[in-house]
């Protein structure tokens, strides 16, 4: 974990987060809550900080209470490339410490971030003790899957700009909200260089296609916020069925 890490001095109680829904604790009773609430601990990241370095051994998992992290991996030559980006109500590291195997990505945080942090031996014996834990542990593990699939596949049979449609649309179902004037707004500023490493492109390249979705009315840009402008129009770019 980061040494730059700051201690929430207001400790989120489990019983009363907002994201308790969203994550894998969720059927749990409030007792069961209260359990998990002392074994936890608690941090405050700041944007650029690390909760976890690839190559590094697990010893836990990260509950994300509030915040966005990207997770990237590093090739051989040295480019990143952001595999996912997860927010509120994700748990990270569970895939590595139930394998038991090193981190196969960094961690960082996009924006100022409050993340929990439980330890391997309360993990295994919580899954024990509590079974709709582990079946929502399989769920996530089984919709991460499936989300690996889907990235291998549009990597190797989608053109640019289909990547790029299918992209855009997948952050519009994770972080959109509206604006004060209504529009449908992408809530997370990506730089261009992150957003060309998802896609798999130059910088070049993105910025060009940008500019062809913007003159297409697909969207819209102030400065890093993307405001979504034809969702048909992107899922019909994205060659998407739905």
């Amino acid at each position: 974990m980061s040494n730059q890490v700051q201690k929430n001095s207001e400790k989120p109680h489990c019983e009363t987060c907002a994201s308790r829904s969203l994550g894998v604790f969720c059927d749990l009773e409030n007792a069961e809550v209260a359990s998990l609430d002392l074994q936890k601990i608690s941090n405050k990241y700041k944007k650029g900080q690390t909760l976890f370095y690839q190559g590094n051994p697990p010893f836990g998992i990260f509950c994300i209470s509030h915040g966005k992290i990207k997770i990237s991996h590093v090739g051989l030559d040295g480019k990143e490339s952001i595999l996912r980006i997860v927010s509120d109500g994700d748990i990270l590291g569970h895939r590595s410490l139930f394998s038991e195997e090193n981190y196969s990505a960094t961690a960082t945080v996009l924006e100022d971030s409050t993340v929990c942090f439980i330890d391997k031996k309360f993990i295994l014996k919580a899954i024990k003790d509590y079974p709709s834990i582990a079946v929502n542990l399989i769920t996530k593990l089984s919709k991460d899957m499936g989300s690996a699939e889907n990235r291998i596949s549009s990597m190797s049979q989608k053109n640019v700009r289909e990547r790029l449609a299918e992209l855009i649309l997948g952050l519009r179902e994770s972080f959109s909200k509206k604006d004060k004037d209504g529009r449908e707004v992408l809530d997370i500023k990506l730089s261009r260089e992150e957003m060309a490493s998802m896609i798999g492109v130059a910088n070049e390249t993105l910025i060009r296609f940008m500019s062809e979705f913007k003159d297409d009315g697909l969207i819209e840009q102030e400065g890093k916020t993307i405001i979504i402008g034809d969702v048909e129009k992107l899922k019909e770019t994205a060659n998407l069925l739905y």
